[in-house]
Order: C-alpha cells, then structure tokens, then sequence
C-alpha cells in the first residue's frame, strides 16, 4: 500500500502542474488588466480623439487609447456609434462573441500537447528499462517474482531420481521449519546453495521443491535480470531483492542462470563488464557484508560453476555446491513413474524396462519421451499407451522421427539390409561388444537404417577391449558390402561408422594411453591456450614426428578392427545372408530376434493387447523381445547413410 499510495501521489502532483503550466499560458493571462471606463467617458473620449482603436462583440467594445491605454465598457444599442467612430477616425474591428463551452474541455484541450509529451516520454523511460512493468521510477526495483503456490504446490515427492541432493538439501528445509534445532547448537544454516548440473537434470524444480517443503515465501529471479543499460541499476536491484527477502524471512530466493551475473570479474578487457561486475560486487556484500540477512537463503542454479567468480563460491557466501547430475537406471525409473501418473498405461508398459533403455537421459528428456509417445498414442486413436509407443518414441529422441516418405529402390533397400546385417553380426559375434538391441532399415533422421547396442549396465569407464570392439563393429557394415558387392562397388554409406572409429581410435591414442608406442602421455590439443606451438591452424603441444606416430597408431588401430571384422563376416557369410533377408522383410529385427536367425531358427512375431487395463509390475512386453539391457550413459549417436547407431565410448 505505501508503494500505491506514492506512486498516486506522484501523478496526482503532475497533473496538478500540468493544469498550472496550463493556466499559466493561457493567452488572457498574458495581457494586461484594461481600464474600465463609463460609457459617458467613452463617448467623451471619442469626441476628443483620445480613442485609437476599439473592438466590439455585440455590446462589450475594448480599445486603446492614444496613449496606448488599455480600455473595456459595455455600450447600450446605439446605433451611431459606428458612424460616430469612424467619423473620427478610429480604427473598429467588429468580432463575434466568443461561444461559451466547456471549462474542462478548453483546458483539455489547451492542455493536450504537453500530455503528449509527458506520455511519450513515459513509454520511453519505460522501454529502456526493459518493460518490466514496475513504473517509470521503478528502476532500481527488483524483478523478482513471489511464489505463493496455493496451487500447484511442488514437494520432494514431485522430484525423483536425484536422492543425493535431495538428501542434501532436506537439512535446509528442517532449518526453516525448526531453526532452534540448529541454533541450540550453535549451527547455522547455509547462507547460500549452488545447484550445479547438464541442462535438464532438475535444479528449478528442486528449488521450488524446497519451498514447497518448508512452506515458505519463494523469491525467483533470473540473473539476466539484474543487468540492463543504465549503470548501478543491476546493484539496486540486488539491494531491493534483499530487503524484500528481509521483510518476508524466513524465505528463499531462487536465482537461476547466475552465471548471467556472477562470471569471473577482470575477464573483460573493456569497460563492457563495469556494469555486470558492479551487479556481482553488491551481491557478494548482500551475501556476506557488515550487515546480517538472517532467514534469508540464496539458491541459485548454474550449469556452467566454471565461470563464476572464486569469491562467490567461497564458505559464507555459497557454502554448499549440490551437484544435480543425470539420473542413474534407478533413478530414471523413478522418474518415468512420476511423468507416467496423468498418462493411461497398457499392460506391457514396465518403467523399469524403459529406464534401462533410456541411458544418459535426463528428467526433461525422459518428460519428452513419455510426451511424445502420448502424443504418438493420440494421433492412432488408442485409449492407452502401449510399449510399442514408448520404443518409437525413444528412437525418435535418440535418432530423429522415421522418414517412410523416402522412396528407396530395391537396390538401395537391399545394400542398406547388408550394411546392417554386418553391423548386427559383429556385435554378436565380439565377446567385448554390447549386446544388440535392435536392427532397423527404417530410414531415421539422416541414417537410412541403424543398429543400436546398450550396455549392460551403468557404465563409469571402458576397457581397451571395449573400445576395440566398437571399432570391429563399426567396419562390420563396409566388410559386409565389401564380401556381397565387392571391394569395387562399395558406397559412401559408412561414413559415419569411419568417423566414429577415428574418433575414438585418436582418444585411445591421445587422451586414453591406450597404445604403447605412444604410451601414456596426453597429446589431445591444449583448448586451454597453453604453452604449446601452432601447428595446422590449431595449437599443439607435440611434434610432427609425434603427429606421424600418433597417425600411423589411429591407422593400426583402424586396420586391425577391420581385419577381425572381415574374418568373422567370411565365417558368417550364410547368417549374413538370412539376416539381410529378414531384414528386407520385417524391417526391424529385435537383439532376440537377430540371435535366432543366426542359431537358424524361425523367428515369431508376438502381438500385444493393449487394450489390457494397467499393470505397473508385469514383466519385459514382448513387443522389443527380452533383450533390452540395462545402459550406462547416454550414447552420442553416430548416424551414417548406412546407417548404426552405438554408444561412443567415454573416458571415465
């Protein structure tokens, strides 16, 4: 009320000037105050030639002297006293009466062109402020929004798959709800709290979660906010979002994206940062200056902790960094089963099955998948969502929608089934290999058809035997060409399986130590800037004799991979053949279906009802058959016109 009762104030004082202004340069105001004369004097005045000129509206006659007097009367009907001034020779100018209307209305109007000008002037105070919508003198306000959530309330019971932070973050909420639990003791809570992960994992959500847990004021704000083009506006702000946060206390404010706000200072070489860095500067006094801000808890939320200023991560500022990370399988069907309460169910979905083949996702990604496999549910007219819905769904995320509009000829087809025939086979046949998860000649994103592998598990680190079986597997597809076509109608198809196997048989080379006569020492390019020379446009830290060394070693690594590849395709040449064969008549093959074609036994093709009412505990569906295994990390697809997708190996 005491920020409406001045901002009325404020205007009501400006109209009040306006109307003065106005009334000051009123044209009448200007002219000085006429001599009233008799009408007798007038007269007399007119017989002597002291009257210069007059002006007459009907009866009210005003003039001059000739001693430049001004004058006023009123004259009765008479009708010779036109006659009788001209006959002396004075100036008449006869002028209607003015029409009387209204005062406001003239006021108004005289008035109009400076409100105009205050109006116009307004909007632009207002645009260069950013829009926020706080008034023209509202600057140096804060922009952050209170959060009451009578509806809509998050708790830690709407946030799954990150236990470890939330365990972390339980003794804040307990501080708000009982602060002399702590204080007997002589604790104090943490001033401030860093939410630190990739994009996605959760770290709003968790905020929001906190105060839905203690049940207390939420403050959020985005770091963004603070800057704008006037200098010292981003520090008022912060000075504003504090007091603000004193009156409510105990309370929580919520900054996300602070790394906007909070870069390391001195990393410009201009004045650009003054303004930014005089933002930072008032935030690390408000945290942790002279004057206390008990109750009040600073979260922010950053995926980029590298770039924030060393004094804004020290104890009693930000004492505490939770690291909000991907959710493990675990975790990943916990939170499948939260996104999965508003969705109906078909009896074959299992989340548990799900998670296992959704590694490295995150909580948005894994809100996407359960979206877009309702949506795909919707738009077949079905009333559940069935399996069948969540495995395209979660190819369409790993590997772009489906392109059944492009029109391949038999021969195309036929080579594409080869190519990943012999994908499929390698993947079966090397002991190290992941185990095969589907084969597809399904045209998908840019890939005309694909294998993907999963791990068994959640993978932290790769073996040299895991890595050398990614390359065996990715020359599987050229072999396969190389053995039906021959090595002289080989096509680009591999592509993508060729850059893959130089990218990690160069990571085994320079980053892992995975060769010996290299041996273990990082020849990876210095992104750091450091001391190394140029050398073919990029900074490196090694020699040219070392660069053959390293070159000769990716080329051997390579090489091997293809000759085992080839081996094992020229043992397997009739499972090779049923394969590409099933292939071009299933299109899809899953890993139990391509390991009875190569056993020789016939495949069977089980349908689903998926209008069985929900079971959450009911076993692998039948739709993708019993191989689908448990991930570790999220595979950085590799598409090809050939076309495999497989797990890139990363370094633990």
């Amino acid at each position: 009320m005491n920020n409406l009762g001045r901002n009325l104030a404020l205007w009501v004082s400006i109209i009040v000037m306006l109307l003065l202004l106005v009334d000051v340069f009123q044209p009448g105001n200007t002219q000085h105050a006429a001599q009233q004369l008799a009408y007798s004097d007038f007269i007399t005045d007119v017989d002597t030639g002291r009257v210069r000129s007059v002006v007459m509206q009907n009866q009210n006659v005003s003039g001059t002297l000739t001693d430049g007097t001004a004058f006023e009367t009123f004259a009765p009907q008479d009708p010779s006293l036109v006659s009788r001034l001209t006959g002396k020779g004075v100036e008449v100018v006869a002028k209607p009466l003015d029409q009387e209307g209204s005062p406001l209305l003239r006021y108004f109007l005289n008035a109009l062109p400076i409100i105009l000008m205050v109006g116009i002037w307004l909007f632009m105070m207002r645009q260069m402020q950013g829009g926020g919508g706080r008034g023209a003198m509202g600057f140096g306000k804060s922009r952050a929004k209170m959060l009451t959530e009578k509806q809509g309330r998050v708790t830690f019971e709407d946030v799954a798959g990150i236990d470890e932070a939330k365990g972390e973050l339980q003794e804040i909420v307990d501080f708000l709800k009982d602060p002399q639990k702590f204080t007997r003791l002589g604790g104090k809570i943490p001033k401030g709290v860093l939410l630190v992960g990739p994009p996605g994992t959760g770290k709003t959500l968790l905020a929001r979660a906190i105060a839905g847990e203690a049940n207390v004021p939420f403050f959020t704000i985005s770091g963004s906010d603070f800057v704008e083009m006037f200098v010292g506006v981003g520090a008022s702000r912060v000075r504003d979002m504090f007091e603000q946060g004193k009156k409510a206390a105990p309370c929580i404010i919520f900054i996300d994206e602070i790394d906007a706000v909070g870069r390391h200072r001195g990393a410009g070489l201009g004045g650009g940062n003054d303004e930014r860095e005089q933002t930072l500067n008032q935030m690390l006094v408000e945290m942790d200056g002279f004057e206390s801000n008990e109750g009040v808890i600073l979260i922010a939320a950053t995926n980029r902790p590298d770039v924030l200023d060393p004094a804004l991560l020290r104890p009693g500022r930000f004492d505490r960094q939770v690291v909000v990370s991907n959710p493990d399988v675990g975790g990943r069907e916990k939170i499948l089963r939260v996104h999965m309460r508003k969705v109906p169910l078909a009896s074959d979905v299992d989340p548990r099955i799900i998670a296992r083949g959704t590694p490295g996702f995150s909580g948005a990604d894994l809100a996407n998948l359960v979206n877009e496999a309702a949506l795909a549910a919707a738009r077949l007219g079905k009333r559940t969502v069935s399996m069948r819905e969540f495995e395209d769904a979660k190819d369409k995320v790993l590997m772009g929608a489906e392109r059944r509009s492009l029109v391949m000829n038999e021969e195309e087809k036929k080579r594409t089934a080869y190519h990943e025939a012999g994908h499929a086979i390698t993947a079966v046949l090397v002991p190290e290999s992941e185990p095969i998860h589907k084969a597809t000649i399904i045209p998908r994103g840019r890939a005309l058809g694909m294998v993907m592998r999963l791990p068994e598990g959640d993978r932290l680190s790769m073996s040299k035997k895991n890595c050398i079986a990614h390359l065996v597997v990715a020359m599987g597809g050229r072999v396969a060409e190389e053995v039906v076509y021959g090595k002289d109608n080989i096509c680009n198809g591999a592509m993508g399986d060729i850059q893959m196997a130089t990218r990690v048989a160069r990571s085994m080379v320079t980053e892992w130590g995975m060769s010996d006569k290299v041996g273990m020492i990082a020849y990876a390019n210095d992104d750091q800037g450091g001391g190394g020379m140029f050398f073919g446009g990029a900074a490196k830290n090694f020699s040219e004799h070392t660069a053959m060394e390293i070159d000769s070693e990716i080329k051997r690594l390579i090489d091997e991979a293809y000759d085992q590849a080839r081996n094992y395709l020229h043992d397997h040449v009739d499972e090779l053949h049923r394969l590409a064969e099933a292939l071009l008549e299933y299109e899809t093959l899953s890993g139990e279906d391509i390991r009875q074609i190569m056993r020789g036994q016939p495949i069977e093709r089980v349908e689903v009802d998926e209008t069985t009412p929900v079971n959450r505990r009911s076993s692998v569906p039948q739709v993708s058959g019993p191989e689908i295994v448990q991930p570790g990390d999220k595979p950085e697809n590799d598409k090809d016109e050939g076309g495999e997708v497989h797990p890139v190996p990363q370094p633990g």
